[in-house]
C-alpha cells in the first residue's frame, strides 16, 4: 500500500508541450527570413539541451537559447525587431491559458479522498506557481515541489523532508527520465503515461524489464484501474 502519490504537472496533469512546439515553429519562421540552411537551423534542439546546466528548464531558458542561437547564427547580425518578436513569444507562453487534461480533477478527488497528494514539477518556480495557481487544482494537494532538477538525489531529498518511505511512494508522469527511472532507482513506485505529450529529452528508454514496481496506462482516465490492479489502492 502506499502513504504518498504525487503527481508531475507539465503535460501529466494540463497541456504544455504543444505550446513548445509551436513557439519551436515561429522560431524557425523567424530564422528563415536570414537564408539559413537546414542542418544551421536544426542546431537549435542541441543549442536548448546544452543551456540546461545554466538556465534550467522551462520558457525563459527556451527563450533565452533561441535569442543566443540567433545572434550566433546572424554573425550578431540579427534584426532587433526579431529580438524582440522572440521576447513577445515568450511572453505569451508564460500567460497562454491554462487547460486540464480530461479526467484530472475526477482522479485527485477520488485519490485526495484517501492519501495525501504531491505535486513534483522542475522548471521556473514563479511559471510553476502560477500554472498550479490558475489549474484550480491546488485544492487536491498537501505539498508542492519545485525543483531544478528531478533526479534520484532530489526524489530522495523530498522523501527524507516529508518522512515517506521510497516503497510507499508513488510518482504518476509522462516522463521517463524525470518521472519513472529516478524512483524505481530508489526503489518507489512509478507510473507512466504512455500516451502523454512528452519532450523528446525526456524520452529515455526503461533500461529492461529489472524494475517490478513500474506500472503503465495510457493516460489519465486509465489511472485509477491501473492502481486497482496493482492493488495499490482499494476500491
Amino acid at each position: 500500500m502506499l502513504d504518498w502519490i504525487a503527481f508531475d504537472a507539465d503535460d501529466t496533469l494540463w497541456r504544455n508541450e504543444e505550446y513548445y512546439l509551436e513557439g519551436r515553429a515561429q522560431f524557425f519562421k523567424i530564422l528563415e527570413k536570414y537564408d539559413l540552411g537546414p542542418e544551421q537551423i536544426n542546431q537549435f534542439d542541441r543549442f536548448e539541451v546544452e543551456n540546461i546546466p545554466y538556465f534550467g528548464y522551462g520558457v525563459m531558458s527556451f527563450i533565452l537559447s533561441m535569442i543566443e542561437l540567433i545572434i550566433d547564427l546572424t554573425e550578431e547580425k540579427v534584426h532587433p525587431g526579431d529580438i524582440q518578436e522572440i521576447i513577445q513569444l515568450g511572453k505569451r507562453m508564460l500567460t497562454h491559458e491554462m487547460v486540464v487534461f480530461q479526467g484530472v480533477e475526477e482522479l485527485l478527488e477520488t485519490l485526495a479522498a484517501d492519501y495525501p497528494l504531491m505535486l513534483i514539477t522542475k522548471g521556473d518556480l514563479f511559471h510553476q506557481q502560477r500554472k498550479f495557481k490558475e489549474s484550480g487544482l491546488r485544492p487536491y494537494f498537501r505539498a508542492l515541489e519545485v525543483v531544478s532538477e528531478k533526479d534520484s538525489a532530489v526524489y530522495a531529498e523530498i522523501l527524507q523532508r516529508h518522512e515517506i518511505q521510497a516503497d510507499r511512494f508513488l510518482m504518476i508522469g509522462n516522463s521517463l527520465r524525470s518521472d519513472v527511472l529516478p524512483v524505481l532507482k530508489l526503489g518507489g513506485w512509478a507510473l507512466h503515461l504512455a500516451d502523454h505529450p512528452t519532450w523528446s529529452h525526456e524520452d529515455d528508454p526503461l533500461e529492461g524489464s529489472s524494475y517490478k514496481r513500474c506500472l503503465e496506462a495510457e493516460g489519465i482516465p486509465q489511472v485509477r484501474e491501473c492502481l486497482l490492479q496493482a492493488g495499490l489502492i482499494q476500491d
